[in-house]
């Protein structure tokens, strides 16, 4: 098996993940803003309206920015938010990223020595900037070429346009890209039908009904032995 290149998932493949952005968490990092005016009941309706946009988003394949979210709740409770899209930092600093799991990332750093591509393929709601300060403070930041993150992308998987953003990315072809994450229809299924591989982060085993030949892997530090093994097939 040639393997030129890695796509890999974030939380729960290299990061236990981190907490969802909250009504509440939002109000309070809104509030912190010069010209911002928050009422009471932007909280909750913050929470009725991020509900709303992931059901659509999870429907058609899109993702909604966060910075439209609080554009709309503001636009419904007559909030005050002169910058949706200055916000959206200060909310993602305000709020804990994922947590990179230390034996993943010097799986990964391992990897990443023997002159592989990494490239991040992620559903997020962070900015980018955000997921690479997390990156960097657990020391894999200079591990990845290039991130493809659903919250700059503007679609989520398994929508086809986020994994010609993977390929495209990771400057290789499709069957060289191996593709490792813990959703197996987001991260096994969806980059098969692109061309790639896969394997799947499962610590429980493997799903009932997964196809046999899909491996899987308890942990993702398990994969830099995988691959030697693969190469030595």
């Amino acid at each position: 098996m040639t393997v030129g290149a890695l796509a890999l998932d974030f939380g729960g493949t290299l990061a236990r993940p981190g907490p969802r952005p909250t009504g509440e968490v939002v109000a309070a990092a809104l509030k912190g803003m010069a010209g911002t005016r928050i009422p009471d009941g932007f909280a909750p309706l913050f929470d009725t309206v991020h509900q709303r946009v992931r059901e659509a988003d999870r429907a058609n394949g899109g993702h909604t920015p966060f910075a439209e979210e609080i554009r709309r709740t503001a636009r419904e409770c007559g909030a005050v938010v002169p910058d949706p899209e200055g916000a959206v930092p200060v909310v993602f600093t305000a709020l804990p990223d994922a947590e990179v799991d230390p034996e993943a990332a010097r799986a990964l750093r391992l990897m990443r020595e023997t002159g592989l591509v990494c490239v991040m393929a992620a559903d997020t709601e962070r900015p980018e900037a955000v997921r690479r300060r997390t990156l960097e403070r657990a020391g894999i930041g200079h591990c990845f070429d290039a991130l493809v993150l659903s919250s700059e992308l503007g679609v989520r998987k398994p929508n086809p346009a986020f994994y010609a953003a993977v390929v495209e990315a990771a400057d290789c072809p499709p069957q060289e890209i191996l593709f490792v994450g813990n959703t197996p229809d987001k991260d096994i299924l969806g980059p098969r039908a692109h061309g790639m591989r896969s394997v799947l982060v499962a610590p429980d085993g493997r799903p009932p009904g997964l196809d046999e030949r899909i491996p899987v892997i308890a942990h993702f530090a398990d994969l830099p032995s995988y691959l030697a093994r693969r190469a030595g097939a």
